[in-house]
């Protein structure tokens, strides 16, 4: 009688999942970052295989991504990564399914598949490389672009009204819905592994610098002299606070956000704003995604609001289960000579 052997269970490093394609971009993208971090990250993610793991792109710099994962991939045309993504969910529901998209690629010809997977609450993770710009093909201005944007499709400035993904994502109904920064890779590392953890569409938004047609982009959010002013980091459960010793923080006045000093004598941190990401109401996040256009606010990131539901592949597997017991496991040949058909001679 053999020896019985028993199955050790071996623990992934970054290094796994890593492809051996060169990565092919340009010196000091924020891309290298994202990539970085997603590879330090799925080794601990809790419950998913590396075997089930599948990464979908559409076109652009991002798009690249699959290339660069040593998982499944697809590399999909432009604008149709979502849509990819929810056949590949449908088709293995057991499958953890990721989509690396741009700015252009996700908010512009892709927009619609994006608001309808949000909608369904398809169990998808979308990251969003947005760097505001489209740099694969050479510096025009996006859909995230800032208006006045000066590129080679708007040389006296864009006068379009930017899309604010935060907003799109609330107003669409993802479950999951978070902001992060290329440049800080702790932050990035934990938005990925709550993305991951997520039952259902989560999306999670990367402020990404393109060194060569929009560089210093987030600067202001990123550099040690002004981010402590200007970024907002939310933990749930926890005051709103920021500054270099935390001495400011939000408060709620009426249906507005401002900002207040806790050290004056006619505040105190009982006046700042708790964040709660579970928070159902639509105004409160709606609120946290508008931040970013008021200039005397600091910009959030972090999760804003994690909600749950049923899954839209849930719903299909539940269905089919359903008709299934009614009615059988059914014959496609059956099926496919039933009702109108004749034959040819």
């Amino acid at each position: 009688m053999a020896d019985k052997v028993e199955a050790k269970e071996v623990k992934l490093t970054a290094k796994d999942f890593a492809s051996d394609q060169d990565v092919r971009w340009c010196p000091g993208c924020g891309d290298y970052s994202v990539l970085a971090q997603v590879q330090r990250s799925f080794p601990d993610l809790v419950g998913i295989k590396k075997e089930d793991i599948v990464w979908v792109s559409g076109i652009g710099c991002s798009s690249r991504f699959p290339y660069y994962m040593n998982t499944y991939g697809f590399h999909g045309i432009h604008g149709r990564a979502a849509a990819i993504a929810t056949g590949v969910k449908l088709a293995n529901p057991k499958l953890s399914v990721w989509v690396a998209t741009g700015d252009g690629d996700l908010l512009s010809i892709g927009g619609n598949h994006f608001i309808h997977a949000c909608r369904k609450n398809v169990d998808l993770k979308i990251l969003l490389f947005n760097n505001r710009i489209y740099g694969l093909t050479k510096g025009q201005y996006s859909p995230t672009s800032e208006q006045g944007k000066i590129t080679k499709t708007t040389p006296y400035g864009s006068v379009d009204y930017p899309f604010r993904a935060i907003s799109l994502a609330l107003g669409s109904r993802a479950t999951f819905i978070a902001r992060t920064l290329d440049r800080d890779v702790k932050h990035l590392q934990a938005m990925i592994k709550r993305a991951a953890e997520h039952k259902g569409l989560a999306f999670v938004e990367i402020y990404q610098n393109c060194v060569i047609y929009n560089d210093g982009a987030f600067d202001i959010y990123t550099n040690k002299e002004t981010k402590d002013d200007h970024t907002l980091y939310l933990q749930h459960a926890k005051p709103m606070l920021f500054g270099k010793n935390k001495e400011k923080g939000i408060k709620l006045d009426g249906t507005k956000l401002k900002v207040i000093n806790i050290n004056e004598s006619d505040n105190s941190i009982n006046d700042v704003l708790v964040h709660d990401e579970f928070d159902e109401s639509p105004l409160y996040a709606t609120l946290l995604a508008f931040m970013a256009e008021n200039s005397d606010l600091p910009t959030p990131v972090g999760v804003f609001r994690q909600v749950f539901r049923l899954t839209y592949d849930e719903g299909v597997e539940n269905q089919i289960a359903h008709i299934k017991a009614k009615k059988g496991e059914g014959d496609l040949e059956k099926f496919l000579f039933s009702a109108n058909t004749w034959e040819v001679n």
